[in-house]
């Protein structure tokens, strides 16, 4: 029996070879990578059969989402809708171990 812990493991492992870093509920979490890695992430997961993905940033890489839903919509998959936009705030520790405010952003994709 594998536990939770080795799968995210495994994850990372993989993400850590170039990949985008996937999340188990059918989402893509934008960080630092080339915005391509994180579009074919989405559409990968849109060809494995999922029928809704999630992609998710905070901060400086919110613009990068937003790139990477444009152009898996307009370029790869015409057929994928923007079901949904959530944004937020979490705070976060700085560097000096006080509370600051990141904005957040989750993108829904669905296929139709």
């Amino acid at each position: 029996m594998e536990t939770k812990q080795k799968t995210m493991k495994k994850e990372k492992a993989k993400t850590a070879k170039g990949g985008a870093e996937k999340m188990a509920d059918n989402g893509v979490f934008v960080g630092k990578k080339n915005i391509m890695n994180y579009v074919l992430a989405v559409v990968t997961q849109f060809n494995n059969g999922a029928k809704e993905v999630t992609i998710k940033a905070r901060g400086r890489a919110i613009s990068k989402a937003v790139d990477v839903a444009e152009i898996t919509r307009n370029k790869f998959l015409p057929e994928v809708k923007v079901a949904d936009i959530k944004i937020g705030t979490e705070q976060m520790p700085n560097e000096s171990g006080q509370q600051t405010n990141v904005s957040t952003i989750e993108i829904s994709l669905k296929k139709e």
